[in-house]
Protein backbone atom coordinates (compact mmCIF):
# COMPACT_ATOMS: atom_id res chain seq x y z
CA UNK A 1 0.00 0.00 0.00
CA UNK A 2 3.02 2.20 1.19
CA UNK A 3 6.31 2.79 -0.21
CA UNK A 4 9.18 4.74 1.20
CA UNK A 5 9.73 7.93 0.02
CA UNK A 6 12.80 9.11 1.96
CA UNK A 7 14.44 8.22 4.51
CA UNK A 8 16.02 11.26 7.56
CA UNK A 9 18.63 10.27 9.73
CA UNK A 10 18.74 12.11 12.95
CA UNK A 11 21.05 13.68 15.09
CA UNK A 12 19.62 11.73 18.45
CA UNK A 13 17.19 9.92 19.50
CA UNK A 14 13.84 10.64 18.64
CA UNK A 15 11.30 11.78 21.28
CA UNK A 16 7.99 13.70 19.33
CA UNK A 17 7.03 14.70 16.31
CA UNK A 18 4.49 16.82 15.02
CA UNK A 19 3.30 17.80 11.43
CA UNK A 20 2.21 21.38 10.79
CA UNK A 21 -1.80 21.56 9.94
CA UNK A 22 -1.36 22.98 6.53
CA UNK A 23 2.10 22.60 5.24
CA UNK A 24 4.30 19.85 4.53
CA UNK A 25 6.53 21.04 7.38
CA UNK A 26 7.45 18.30 9.81
CA UNK A 27 8.94 19.40 13.41
CA UNK A 28 11.08 16.95 15.88
CA UNK A 29 12.34 16.55 19.30
CA UNK A 30 15.26 15.15 20.14
CA UNK A 31 16.82 13.27 23.38
CA UNK A 32 19.64 15.93 23.02
CA UNK A 33 17.27 19.23 23.68
CA UNK A 34 16.84 19.83 19.38
CA UNK A 35 14.23 21.00 18.12
CA UNK A 36 14.26 21.12 14.23
CA UNK A 37 11.69 22.30 11.57
CA UNK A 38 12.01 19.87 7.67
CA UNK A 39 10.00 20.69 4.55
CA UNK A 40 9.17 17.74 3.42
CA UNK A 41 9.19 16.24 0.04
CA UNK A 42 6.95 17.96 -2.53
CA UNK A 43 4.27 15.99 -4.30
CA UNK A 44 5.20 14.12 -7.17
CA UNK A 45 4.07 16.22 -10.30
CA UNK A 46 4.33 19.46 -7.75
CA UNK A 47 8.37 19.95 -7.63
CA UNK A 48 10.66 21.82 -9.69
CA UNK A 49 13.22 20.29 -12.16
CA UNK A 50 16.04 22.09 -10.36
CA UNK A 51 18.38 18.79 -9.91
CA UNK A 52 20.88 21.34 -7.81
CA UNK A 53 18.44 22.24 -5.14
CA UNK A 54 20.32 22.36 -1.72
CA UNK A 55 19.28 19.55 0.68
CA UNK A 56 19.69 18.65 4.09
CA UNK A 57 19.69 14.91 3.25
CA UNK A 58 20.17 12.78 0.49
CA UNK A 59 17.73 9.45 1.01
CA UNK A 60 17.91 6.33 -0.09
CA UNK A 61 14.37 6.74 -1.45
CA UNK A 62 13.29 8.74 -4.40
CA UNK A 63 12.88 12.29 -3.06
CA UNK A 64 14.88 14.73 -0.35
CA UNK A 65 13.93 16.70 2.62
CA UNK A 66 14.97 20.26 3.47
CA UNK A 67 16.07 21.94 6.83
CA UNK A 68 14.20 24.95 7.65
CA UNK A 69 15.36 25.31 11.21
CA UNK A 70 17.25 23.91 13.87
CA UNK A 71 18.17 24.86 17.68
CA UNK A 72 18.90 23.32 21.00
CA UNK A 73 15.68 24.70 22.78
CA UNK A 74 15.92 22.73 25.86
CA UNK A 75 18.39 21.90 28.54
CA UNK A 76 17.70 18.20 28.80
CA UNK A 77 15.63 16.01 26.51
CA UNK A 78 12.56 17.85 24.33
CA UNK A 79 9.77 15.49 25.48
CA UNK A 80 6.81 16.73 23.32
CA UNK A 81 5.76 19.41 20.86
CA UNK A 82 2.66 20.57 19.17
CA UNK A 83 1.55 23.17 16.60
CA UNK A 84 -1.46 25.47 17.39
CA UNK A 85 -4.33 25.28 15.46
CA UNK A 86 -3.56 27.75 13.04
CA UNK A 87 0.14 26.29 12.84
CA UNK A 88 2.17 29.63 13.76
CA UNK A 89 3.18 28.69 17.15
CA UNK A 90 5.02 25.63 17.65
CA UNK A 91 5.16 24.94 21.55
CA UNK A 92 7.73 22.40 23.07
CA UNK A 93 8.54 21.21 26.41
CA UNK A 94 11.43 19.15 28.13
CA UNK A 95 13.48 18.02 30.92
CA UNK A 96 14.32 21.29 32.12
CA UNK A 97 10.89 21.38 33.22
CA UNK A 98 10.38 24.84 30.51
CA UNK A 99 7.31 25.26 28.37
CA UNK A 100 8.29 27.23 25.08
CA UNK A 101 6.05 28.74 22.35
CA UNK A 102 8.29 29.59 19.20
CA UNK A 103 7.52 31.27 16.06
CA UNK A 104 7.20 27.84 13.39
CA UNK A 105 8.55 29.33 10.44
CA UNK A 106 11.37 30.89 12.30
CA UNK A 107 12.19 28.35 14.97
CA UNK A 108 12.15 31.81 17.80
CA UNK A 109 10.90 31.62 20.89
CA UNK A 110 8.15 34.57 21.81
CA UNK A 111 6.90 33.03 25.37
CA UNK A 112 8.82 30.78 27.49
CA UNK A 113 7.75 29.58 31.53
CA UNK A 114 8.63 26.93 34.17
CA UNK A 115 5.77 23.75 34.29
CA UNK A 116 4.76 23.76 37.88
CA UNK A 117 6.42 21.64 40.00
CA UNK A 118 5.19 18.11 41.27
CA UNK A 119 3.10 17.41 44.46
CA UNK A 120 6.88 17.17 45.98
CA UNK A 121 8.26 20.04 45.00
CA UNK A 122 10.73 19.03 42.00
CA UNK A 123 10.78 18.97 38.51
CA UNK A 124 8.09 17.47 36.84
CA UNK A 125 9.27 16.27 33.29
CA UNK A 126 6.17 17.02 30.74
CA UNK A 127 4.95 13.71 28.48
CA UNK A 128 3.13 15.33 26.38
CA UNK A 129 0.97 19.23 24.65
CA UNK A 130 -1.98 19.45 22.67
CA UNK A 131 -3.04 23.02 22.03
CA UNK A 132 -6.74 22.16 21.93
CA UNK A 133 -8.39 25.54 20.97
CA UNK A 134 -7.18 29.07 20.33
CA UNK A 135 -7.88 29.84 24.07
CA UNK A 136 -6.84 26.77 25.50
CA UNK A 137 -3.09 24.90 25.88
CA UNK A 138 -2.62 21.65 27.65
CA UNK A 139 0.13 19.66 29.27
CA UNK A 140 0.21 16.76 30.68
CA UNK A 141 3.51 15.50 33.40
CA UNK A 142 5.28 12.61 34.46
CA UNK A 143 3.07 13.00 37.95
CA UNK A 144 0.13 12.44 36.60
CA UNK A 145 -1.04 16.48 35.94
CA UNK A 146 -2.49 17.62 33.40
CA UNK A 147 -2.35 21.57 33.20
CA UNK A 148 -4.30 23.74 31.49
CA UNK A 149 -3.12 27.18 30.65
CA UNK A 150 -5.26 29.83 29.26
CA UNK A 151 -3.50 31.42 25.63
CA UNK A 152 -6.00 34.55 25.65
CA UNK A 153 -2.99 36.63 24.40
CA UNK A 154 -2.02 35.25 20.40
CA UNK A 155 1.42 33.46 21.51
CA UNK A 156 1.58 34.30 24.61
CA UNK A 157 1.94 32.15 27.93
CA UNK A 158 -0.02 32.38 31.26
CA UNK A 159 2.70 32.28 33.92
CA UNK A 160 0.38 29.65 35.69
CA UNK A 161 -1.91 26.92 34.43
CA UNK A 162 -5.22 28.01 34.91
CA UNK A 163 -6.62 24.82 35.97
CA UNK A 164 -4.95 21.43 37.07
CA UNK A 165 -6.60 17.74 37.06
CA UNK A 166 -5.37 14.07 37.75
CA UNK A 167 -7.45 12.07 35.51
CA UNK A 168 -4.72 8.99 36.35
CA UNK A 169 -2.70 7.30 38.97
CA UNK A 170 0.02 7.44 36.33
CA UNK A 171 1.68 9.48 33.84
CA UNK A 172 -0.83 10.44 31.03
CA UNK A 173 0.34 8.39 27.99
CA UNK A 174 -2.25 9.87 25.11
CA UNK A 175 -4.38 13.10 24.54
CA UNK A 176 -7.65 12.35 22.27
CA UNK A 177 -10.16 15.25 21.67
CA UNK A 178 -13.55 14.53 21.52
CA UNK A 179 -14.94 16.33 17.82
CA UNK A 180 -17.81 19.03 18.75
CA UNK A 181 -21.51 17.77 19.56
CA UNK A 182 -23.89 18.95 16.50
CA UNK A 183 -24.62 21.79 19.40
CA UNK A 184 -21.85 23.72 19.68
CA UNK A 185 -21.32 26.88 18.90
CA UNK A 186 -17.66 27.54 18.98
CA UNK A 187 -16.95 24.74 16.72
CA UNK A 188 -14.12 23.37 19.15
CA UNK A 189 -13.33 20.38 20.91
CA UNK A 190 -14.68 20.91 24.78
CA UNK A 191 -13.53 17.41 25.99
CA UNK A 192 -11.19 14.94 25.21
CA UNK A 193 -9.82 11.44 26.43
CA UNK A 194 -6.92 10.57 27.91
CA UNK A 195 -5.02 7.03 28.79
CA UNK A 196 -2.85 6.75 31.81
CA UNK A 197 -1.14 3.67 33.64
CA UNK A 198 -4.08 0.91 33.03
CA UNK A 199 -7.43 2.90 32.63
CA UNK A 200 -8.70 5.79 30.29
CA UNK A 201 -11.24 8.87 31.34
CA UNK A 202 -12.95 11.93 30.10
CA UNK A 203 -12.01 15.22 31.24
CA UNK A 204 -14.30 18.55 30.37
CA UNK A 205 -13.02 21.94 30.08
CA UNK A 206 -15.66 23.37 32.89
CA UNK A 207 -16.66 20.09 34.39
CA UNK A 208 -13.19 18.70 34.65
CA UNK A 209 -13.00 15.23 35.23
CA UNK A 210 -15.86 12.94 34.42
CA UNK A 211 -15.72 9.79 34.42
CA UNK A 212 -12.71 7.46 34.35
CA UNK A 213 -12.86 3.53 33.37
CA UNK A 214 -12.29 -0.01 35.18
CA UNK A 215 -9.01 -1.23 35.53
CA UNK A 216 -8.33 -2.52 32.36
CA UNK A 217 -5.26 -4.63 33.83
CA UNK A 218 -3.17 -3.74 30.64
CA UNK A 219 -1.16 -0.46 29.62
CA UNK A 220 -3.13 1.65 27.54
CA UNK A 221 -0.59 3.95 25.82
CA UNK A 222 -1.76 5.68 22.55
CA UNK A 223 -5.54 6.76 21.57
CA UNK A 224 -7.14 7.96 18.29
CA UNK A 225 -11.12 8.81 17.77
CA UNK A 226 -12.65 6.97 14.54
CA UNK A 227 -15.82 8.68 13.13
CA UNK A 228 -18.59 7.56 10.19
CA UNK A 229 -18.39 4.13 11.68
CA UNK A 230 -21.28 1.93 10.98
CA UNK A 231 -24.41 2.71 13.36
CA UNK A 232 -26.17 0.49 15.12
CA UNK A 233 -29.56 1.83 16.71
CA UNK A 234 -29.49 1.74 20.16
CA UNK A 235 -25.90 0.17 20.42
CA UNK A 236 -23.49 2.09 18.53
CA UNK A 237 -23.92 5.81 16.96
CA UNK A 238 -20.62 4.89 15.22
CA UNK A 239 -18.25 7.05 16.55
CA UNK A 240 -15.36 4.99 18.59
CA UNK A 241 -11.74 5.44 20.41
CA UNK A 242 -9.21 3.33 19.91
CA UNK A 243 -6.59 2.28 22.02
CA UNK A 244 -3.04 0.96 21.45
CA UNK A 245 -2.17 -1.32 24.82
CA UNK A 246 1.72 -2.88 25.50
CA UNK A 247 0.33 -6.06 24.84
CA UNK A 248 -0.16 -5.85 21.59
CA UNK A 249 -4.02 -5.66 21.40
CA UNK A 250 -5.80 -2.44 20.30
CA UNK A 251 -9.12 -1.91 21.77
CA UNK A 252 -12.16 -0.08 20.66
CA UNK A 253 -14.39 2.25 22.88
CA UNK A 254 -17.60 3.64 22.10
CA UNK A 255 -18.59 7.39 22.27
CA UNK A 256 -20.83 7.77 25.73
CA UNK A 257 -20.04 4.12 27.05
CA UNK A 258 -16.74 4.72 28.96
CA UNK A 259 -16.72 1.94 31.51
CA UNK A 260 -15.00 -0.81 29.93
CA UNK A 261 -14.07 -1.46 25.84
CA UNK A 262 -16.19 -3.08 23.81
CA UNK A 263 -14.26 -4.47 21.19
CA UNK A 264 -10.68 -6.12 20.95
CA UNK A 265 -8.45 -6.58 18.07
CA UNK A 266 -5.06 -8.32 18.08
CA UNK A 267 -2.54 -6.44 16.21
CA UNK A 268 0.84 -8.52 17.64
CA UNK A 269 0.23 -11.57 18.78
CA UNK A 270 2.71 -13.84 20.84
CA UNK A 271 3.55 -15.88 23.46
CA UNK A 272 2.52 -13.49 26.93
CA UNK A 273 1.60 -10.61 24.93
CA UNK A 274 2.74 -9.23 21.54
CA UNK A 275 5.02 -5.68 21.04
CA UNK A 276 3.59 -2.31 22.51
CA UNK A 277 1.34 -0.36 20.82
CA UNK A 278 3.14 3.05 21.39
CA UNK A 279 1.57 4.84 18.15
CA UNK A 280 -1.63 5.23 16.12
CA UNK A 281 -3.57 7.66 14.39
CA UNK A 282 -6.27 7.34 11.41
CA UNK A 283 -5.76 7.21 8.06
CA UNK A 284 -7.54 10.04 6.03
CA UNK A 285 -9.85 10.42 3.60
CA UNK A 286 -8.86 9.50 0.14
CA UNK A 287 -5.63 7.56 1.39
CA UNK A 288 -6.14 3.61 1.42
CA UNK A 289 -8.67 1.65 -0.24
CA UNK A 290 -11.37 4.19 1.03
CA UNK A 291 -12.27 2.47 3.83
CA UNK A 292 -11.91 2.93 7.54
CA UNK A 293 -8.32 2.40 8.27
CA UNK A 294 -6.02 3.16 11.26
CA UNK A 295 -2.08 3.02 11.51
CA UNK A 296 0.11 1.52 14.35
CA UNK A 297 3.59 2.12 15.64
CA UNK A 298 4.83 -1.12 16.62
CA UNK A 299 7.59 -1.90 19.86
CA UNK A 300 9.42 -4.29 16.98
CA UNK A 301 9.51 -1.59 14.85
CA UNK A 302 7.15 -2.31 12.66
CA UNK A 303 4.18 0.14 11.32
CA UNK A 304 0.68 -2.24 10.81
CA UNK A 305 -2.13 -1.05 9.43
CA UNK A 306 -5.23 -2.46 10.55
CA UNK A 307 -9.03 -2.10 9.11
CA UNK A 308 -12.09 -1.59 10.51
CA UNK A 309 -14.89 -3.65 10.11
CA UNK A 310 -13.11 -7.12 9.50
CA UNK A 311 -10.85 -5.76 12.30
CA UNK A 312 -7.80 -7.23 11.09
CA UNK A 313 -4.05 -6.43 10.13
CA UNK A 314 -3.87 -5.85 6.29
CA UNK A 315 -0.27 -4.66 5.64
CA UNK A 316 3.00 -4.46 7.34
CA UNK A 317 5.84 -2.31 6.85
CA UNK A 318 9.14 -1.85 8.28
CA UNK A 319 10.71 1.01 9.96
CA UNK A 320 13.40 -0.07 11.75
CA UNK A 321 14.78 -3.37 12.69
CA UNK A 322 15.50 -2.91 16.26
CA UNK A 323 13.74 0.37 17.26
CA UNK A 324 10.19 0.76 17.82
CA UNK A 325 7.89 3.57 16.19
CA UNK A 326 7.05 5.99 18.70
CA UNK A 327 5.67 8.71 16.45
CA UNK A 328 2.86 8.23 13.06
CA UNK A 329 1.00 11.32 11.24
CA UNK A 330 -0.20 12.05 8.24
CA UNK A 331 0.63 15.90 6.51
CA UNK A 332 -1.26 17.84 4.62
CA UNK A 333 -0.01 15.66 1.21
CA UNK A 334 -1.48 12.71 2.43
CA UNK A 335 1.93 11.00 3.10
CA UNK A 336 2.50 8.54 6.10
CA UNK A 337 5.11 10.13 8.17
CA UNK A 338 6.83 7.50 10.78
CA UNK A 339 9.56 8.07 13.55
CA UNK A 340 11.30 6.01 15.86
CA UNK A 341 15.17 5.46 17.27
CA UNK A 342 17.11 7.89 15.12
CA UNK A 343 15.37 8.07 12.06
CA UNK A 344 12.16 9.65 9.92
CA UNK A 345 10.80 7.63 7.25
CA UNK A 346 8.42 8.98 4.57
CA UNK A 347 6.34 7.15 2.72
CA UNK A 348 3.70 7.53 0.11
CA UNK A 349 1.05 5.38 -1.86
CA UNK A 350 2.98 3.41 -4.38
CA UNK A 351 0.64 4.70 -6.91
CA UNK A 352 1.43 8.15 -6.66
CA UNK A 353 4.79 7.49 -6.43
CA UNK A 354 7.32 9.93 -9.20
CA UNK A 355 10.46 11.52 -9.81
CA UNK A 356 10.92 14.82 -7.93
CA UNK A 357 13.23 17.22 -6.37
CA UNK A 358 12.65 19.31 -3.08
CA UNK A 359 12.01 23.49 -3.27
CA UNK A 360 15.52 24.96 -2.34
CA UNK A 361 13.75 26.35 1.15
CA UNK A 362 16.27 26.53 4.28
CA UNK A 363 16.47 29.14 7.11
CA UNK A 364 18.82 27.07 9.68
CA UNK A 365 19.07 28.48 13.13
CA UNK A 366 22.19 26.80 13.72
CA UNK A 367 25.39 27.23 11.42
CA UNK A 368 26.24 23.83 9.57
CA UNK A 369 22.65 22.28 10.22
CA UNK A 370 22.75 20.91 6.20
CA UNK A 371 26.00 19.09 6.72
CA UNK A 372 24.72 17.51 10.01
CA UNK A 373 21.61 16.15 8.63
CA UNK A 374 23.71 14.54 5.50
CA UNK A 375 26.22 12.72 7.59
CA UNK A 376 24.08 12.47 10.39
CA UNK A 377 26.30 13.17 12.93
CA UNK A 378 26.54 15.71 15.48
CA UNK A 379 29.21 16.83 17.67
CA UNK A 380 27.14 18.12 20.70
CA UNK A 381 28.56 16.74 23.55
CA UNK A 382 24.84 17.19 25.45
CA UNK A 383 23.27 15.53 22.62
CA UNK A 384 25.64 12.63 22.77
CA UNK A 385 25.61 12.40 26.29
CA UNK A 386 21.71 12.50 27.14
CA UNK A 387 21.26 10.29 23.98
CA UNK A 388 23.23 7.85 25.92
CA UNK A 389 21.07 8.29 28.84
CA UNK A 390 18.12 6.92 26.88
CA UNK A 391 19.74 4.04 24.66
CA UNK A 392 18.05 0.93 24.08
CA UNK A 393 14.52 1.94 25.40
CA UNK A 394 12.32 0.89 22.86
CA UNK A 395 9.25 3.13 23.48
CA UNK A 396 8.29 6.19 25.04
CA UNK A 397 6.51 4.44 27.60
CA UNK A 398 9.39 2.58 28.85
CA UNK A 399 12.17 5.97 28.54
CA UNK A 400 9.30 7.96 30.91
CA UNK A 401 9.27 5.18 33.47
CA UNK A 402 13.03 4.46 33.48
CA UNK A 403 13.63 8.46 33.65
CA UNK A 404 11.17 8.46 37.00
CA UNK A 405 12.50 5.96 38.95
CA UNK A 406 16.42 7.61 38.54
CA UNK A 407 17.14 9.06 41.73
CA UNK A 408 19.38 12.26 39.67
CA UNK A 409 16.49 13.96 38.65
CA UNK A 410 15.95 12.64 35.60
CA UNK A 411 19.56 13.58 34.02
CA UNK A 412 17.93 17.55 33.99
CA UNK A 413 20.81 20.21 33.74
CA UNK A 414 20.66 22.41 36.93
CA UNK A 415 18.83 25.75 35.33
CA UNK A 416 20.93 29.38 35.63
CA UNK A 417 18.03 31.26 33.97
CA UNK A 418 15.42 31.24 30.88
CA UNK A 419 18.24 30.86 28.24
Amino acid sequence: MFENLCTLPLSSELFTQALHPTKPILAVGLSGGHVESFRLPAVAGNSSDDDDADTSVISTGTSTIDTEWRTRRHKGSCRTLAYSGDGEVLYSAGTDGLLKAANSSTGQVVSKIYIPFDPSGKLDPPTLIHALTPQTLLLATDSAALHLFDLRAPSKLSTKPSQTHRPHDDYISSLTPLPPTETSTSGFSKQWVTTGGTTLAVTDLRRGVLVKSEDQEEELLSSVFVGGLPSRPGRSKGQKVLVGSSNGVLTLWERGVWDDQDERIIVDGGRGGGESLDAIVLMPEGVGDGGKNVVVGVGDGTIRIVKLGPNKVTAELRHDEVEGVVGLGFDVEGRLISGGGSIIKVWQEKMNLGEDSDEDDSDDDEPGAKKRAMDGSDSDSDADSSEEEDRGRKSRKKRRKAKRNKSAGNGIIGLKGLE
